[in-house]
């Protein structure tokens, strides 16, 4: 009965085809087409080519319904809607209809398209478990290679599954597995760059916000790609300390010391930003408060130190924001903040992401600043030039000043990105504009220092006072207040009789309206006793001239010079005989000379 049904359809295909070409071709809106039920024919009524449905078998009709699709369109339909050009198998056909049925028209959809994809591909799922536990294992260690990385894989699977048990890809696929697994978790790269992002907290992350000046200040320092001559006319690398307030990006404070910052310097960045910047000679009127977008007339009714000031905002730290060096937690710093009623806020240790702020401004300091004065080094070894030490020529004192003048000038009346007004969200803003706005809302209460509170954020040292006064450093300090004190010992019997004296190293040049010779601004006496200022009556002699040559540096172990890498020593002068000689011709005993 099938096969004579299935004949009996074959031979009237043509009407047949005709029919099912207008809904292989189109979708029919014909009555009693097959089609009129959609595009597979679900329907139980109807004619197929000229024949009754009801009396054809559930196969037949399939059978029937996929010869159409495959044999495509013959003649054009009286309305389409829809091409279906791809051929189809009874088999196929029933598969679509099973998963229509079971999930809709999402069961039509091709799933190769939809497929989801790894990118591990069909990689071992052990193999990716020892690549991941040894990329984590060597976080700390030395960079290395990825020829390591395979092997020491390769001893890991074998200590946990035994030898040959687990193959390795090879070398290729190995290294695409390796990037699949490493590629932005941290995992790969320099070691700075790991130990960075394993430090770094687990995210969401919650953006640093301050909304007012002073409610956030960081501090931190860096090396400075700068070489300079400094105090004993060796050209050495500087080290840089900084105030960055968050809220306006304001550059509070900037020190410039050599490599070796001290808690004095970090206590010294607390005193400058409360105190003024007072316009220096030489400098453009330009650079002063009153040229400025900073609302002077109404600053100068609250604070008249701002009369003579220069562009850079005065404000008060509320917190500030030390890693964990030590010259930021030491007993000075910690006590020098109290003192000033200032909290300290550490961030956990070798995290740079938590202070980003002042990291990113150390590098556009870099950028606008240090690499266009002579003796620049460059961040890295490989970007120094060949002739950077003979370049360098500028003194410690002499880059403190154009740094003072480039924060100003070149940081504080520049745009930032980072800095949106309030009401001007698509505008970006300089600091001084910033600090500006939020003055306005938030006041300005002027903190001025009194001299003990300056004493009391100097280091201090215990020395004896001689005839001759107090000697430290290569210097002599005397002055009449100290006659009290000269060749007596003092009460305090665990330093050996010695006087607290509390020295300003920061400042060592000459004062104003002071002798030729100068005055070091310091204190002798205990605490509590009263200060006394000490003039300065004997300096060592200052470095010569950068563009005349210099003596080799001499070592406390004799007179042999310190020679550097690649330079030669000069032989030394012969001096002449004297007379006092005993014979005639003989040379000086050799000793050491005195500086």
């Amino acid at each position: 009965m099938l096969a004579h049904q299935s004949r009996a359809f074959n031979s009237t295909s043509g009407p047949a085809v005709g029919a099912m070409g207008s809904t292989s071709g189109g979708i029919s809106t014909a009555p009693g087409s097959i089609g009129s039920t959609g595009p597979l024919g679900g329907g139980s009524g109807g004619a197929l080519g000229g024949h009754d449905c009801s009396t054809l078998s559930s196969i037949s009709m399939r059978l029937g319904r996929a010869s159409a699709v495959s044999a495509g369109p013959l003649c054009s339909p009286p309305t389409l809607v829809r091409s279906v050009p791809q051929a189809a198998s009874a088999a196929t056909v029933r598969r679509m209809r099973a998963r229509y049925r079971s999930e809709g028209l999402w069961g039509l959809v091709d799933g190769r398209a939809v497929r989801q994809r790894s990118a591990l591909g069909r990689a071992d799922e052990r193999v990716v478990a020892a690549v991941r536990k040894v990329l984590e294992g060597q976080r700390e260690r030395s960079t290395g290679t990825l020829v390591r990385l395979r092997r020491r894989v390769g001893w890991l699977l074998e200590e946990e599954y035994g030898a040959r048990a687990v193959a390795l890809p090879p070398a290729s696929t190995f290294n695409r597995l390796v990037h699949a697994v490493a590629d932005g978790q941290g995992l790969l790269g320099t070691a700075a760059q790991r130990r960075w992002h394993a430090s770094r907290p687990a995210p969401p992350f919650t953006p640093t916000v301050a909304l007012r000046p002073g409610e956030l200040v960081m501090l931190d320092s860096t090396p400075l790609d700068v070489l300079a001559v400094l105090d004993d006319g060796v050209t050495g690398r500087l080290e840089l300390c900084i105030a960055l307030d968050v809220a306006t990006r304001s550059i509070c404070a900037a020190v410039v010391r050599p490599v070796g910052t001290t808690s004095v310097d970090a206590a010294m960045l607390l005193a400058q930003m409360v105190v003024p910047t007072a316009m220096r000679p030489g400098w453009d009127a330009a650079l002063s408060k009153q040229r400025s977008v900073i609302p002077y007339e109404r600053l100068i009714a609250l604070d008249a130190r701002l009369e003579q000031a220069a562009a850079r905002p005065v404000i008060m730290p509320e917190t500030v924001i030390v890693d964990q060096g030590r010259v930021y937690v030491s007993a000075s710093f910690v006590s020098a903040c109290e003192s000033l009623g200032v909290s300290v806020q550490p961030v956990p240790p070798a995290n740079g992401p938590a202070k980003g702020n002042v990291e990113r401004t150390f590098r556009a300091i870099a950028d606008g600043f240090s690499q266009y004065l002579p003796g620049h080094t460059g961040s890295y070894v490989s970007q120094r030039g060949a002739a950077a030490e003979q370049d360098a020529c500028w003194s410690l004192a002499q880059l403190q000043a154009l740094l003072d003048e480039w924060v100003i000038c070149g940081w504080q009346e520049r745009r930032h990105e980072a800095l949106r007004h309030p009401m001007m969200p698509r505008v970006a803003v300089s600091p001084n504009e910033m600090w500006a706005a939020l003055v306005a809302v938030t006041g300005h209460v002027p903190v001025p220092l009194s001299a003990d509170d300056y004493v009391e954020l100097l280091p201090v040292r215990w020395q004896a006072v001689n005839d001759y006064g107090i000697r430290f450093g290569y210097r002599t300090y005397d002055h009449p207040g100290l006659n009290p004190h000269r060749r007596r010992r003092s009460p305090r019997a665990d330093q050996n009789g010695r006087w607290e004296v509390q020295p300003q190293p920061l400042r060592p040049e000459p004062g104003v309206g002071t002798p030729a010779r100068g005055m070091a601004r310091g204190a002798v006496g205990p605490r509590g006793g009263g200060t006394a200022p000490v003039h300065r009556v004997h300096l060592r002699p200052r470095p010569p001239h950068p563009g005349t040559p210099r003596e080799p540096r001499r070592t406390r172990g004799g007179d042999r010079p310190h020679r550097r890498r690649g330079q030669r020593l000069r032989p030394r002068p012969t001096p002449p005989p004297t007379p006092s000689h005993r014979r005639l011709g003989q040379r000086p005993r050799p000793g050491r000379r005195r500086p």
